[in-house]
């Protein structure tokens, strides 16, 4: 398999070919594509890319910005975790990237506006550790139901209290669901499984699973619920959704999870709300602020509140979570490489075409970013207008147009022809070619 520009590919190459490299760069194999995985990526994602054929720098951290900055000039595929922050002033070193993976569930690490820009694709992979997450809400809500981080705390401070007061079984209890997506869906499943009363509410019309039920409002279900757990993602309308007022309204000596994201909850407020008995406990697992490495690091309001489990966003960190995620994301990243898809991916339209068929040695697949400004749909089809074009997609997100297009032609210079043309459109970001 080869990268090539389209004046060095014969026809009969053109099924197990690979895309043109952007940014009129020299033609490379597919053994040369050059991936930079950090932060100890699963290796379940180092073994994807490998059987692709591609070249795999592996690193079990983060690195410097100043040994980033040098590295990423050479490299095709960028994939991160949480840490390391693929900034603007990182990614205008990025004279080869063509696409970032983040194997986790956020992408606020990465400037993905600019990176759209330079016509840089960035994937994650936001549903694989949704079991793991559903796991350990359950196991929360059972530990504070019988104070066992109290107790826990206790025994290794060489303290035996042996108490049932406030403790209490779960079964029979209601447990309030905000956000019924991947992860509340399943804890709802798991819930009734214990015996709970299962309520949720959710922005969305969604199908209940099992006897659970939707509320009409976030305040019905924080009157209503014994336990509170929050799984909403990251917006300006979930930004301390559960403040003073919500602390006010849920049941005295009730329950509040959060595994989603550190702005849904107001911690002032709701260490205030421990520390004067107006909650019975709560679960945190997720911060505003969160330290960047491993160490005596954190600071919260809530340390040494009553009956408190604080974990460091460890929600999705198990060995099936990162695995899965190791295989989700790397698997989007070896598509956009080899056949132009950008399905899942966070800052691109979301686009896909069915595969060439094998039989058809004839057809080439143009990809193609631009900028999102009438008229270049026109010119791009003035291009190819003297050829038979098999089927085309185009869609746009912000100021990012993605074009999509199988085109048959005659002979190898028609391509380079096709390609010359649409990479000197004004607002053209990216061309490639793939066979």
């Amino acid at each position: 398999m080869v990268l090539a520009s389209p004046t060095e590919l014969t026809m009969s190459a053109r099924r197990s070919a690979q895309p043109l490299e952007p940014r009129h760069l020299k033609p490379f194999g597919v053994g040369d594509v050059r991936v930079l995985l950090l932060e100890n990526v699963n290796q379940t994602a180092v073994e994807i890319l490998r059987k692709a054929g591609y070249q795999v720098e592996f690193h079990t951290k983060a690195l410097p910005e100043d040994v980033l900055i040098e590295k990423i000039k050479s490299v095709h595929i960028v994939g991160i975790r949480s840490k390391t922050k693929l900034t603007r002033q990182v990614l205008q070193h990025a004279d080869k990237l063509l696409t970032i993976g983040c194997f986790c569930i956020g992408t606020n690490q990465v400037d993905l506006d600019f990176a759209a820009e330079r016509g840089i694709s960035v994937f994650n992979s936001p549903f694989s550790n949704s079991r793991s997450v559903a796991e350990m809400t359950i196991s929360n809500v059972i530990a504070l139901a019988r104070q066992l981080g109290d107790r826990n705390r206790e025994m290794h401070e060489g303290n035996w209290f042996k108490v049932s007061a406030n403790c209490y079984e779960v079964r029979g209890k209601t447990l309030g669901i905000v956000g019924y997506g991947h992860i509340g869906s399943q804890l709802s499943v798991m819930a009734e499984s214990l015996g709970m009363r299962v309520l949720f509410y959710d922005v969305l019309q969604l199908m209940p699973l099992g006897s659970s039920s939707p509320t009409e409002s976030l305040d019905d279900l924080l009157r209503r619920s014994d336990f509170v757990t929050l799984h909403v993602p990251e917006t300006s309308d979930t930004k301390d959704m559960i403040g003073r007022r919500e602390l006010a309204l849920m049941k005295p000596q009730s329950y509040l999870i959060n595994a989603s994201r550190g702005t849904v909850v107001d911690i002032p407020a709701l260490a205030e709300a421990l520390r004067a008995s107006k909650l019975a406990g709560c679960a945190i697992d997720v911060y505003p602020s969160e330290p960047l490495a491993n160490g005596k690091y954190f600071e919260s309001p809530l340390i040494g509140c009553p009956n408190t489990i604080l974990s460091p966003h460890i929600g999705g960190s198990t060995e099936e979570a990162q695995s899965m995620i190791g295989i989700e994301v790397a698997s989007a990243l070896t598509r956009f490489i080899n056949v132009g898809t950008t399905l899942n991916a966070v800052n691109y339209p979301q686009v896909d075409l069915r595969a060439i068929p094998a039989a058809k040695e004839s057809i080439f697949r143009l990809v193609n970013v631009h900028r999102n400004v009438p008229g270049v749909l026109r010119q791009i089809n003035n291009i190819l207008a003297p050829f038979n074009v098999e089927k085309q997609v185009c869609d746009n997100k912000g100021n990012i147009s993605y074009f999509m297009a199988d085109i048959s032609i005659g002979s190898v210079e028609d391509i380079q022809t096709i390609y010359d043309h649409i990479s000197s459109i004004e607002e053209n970001v990216i061309t490639r070619v793939l066979y």
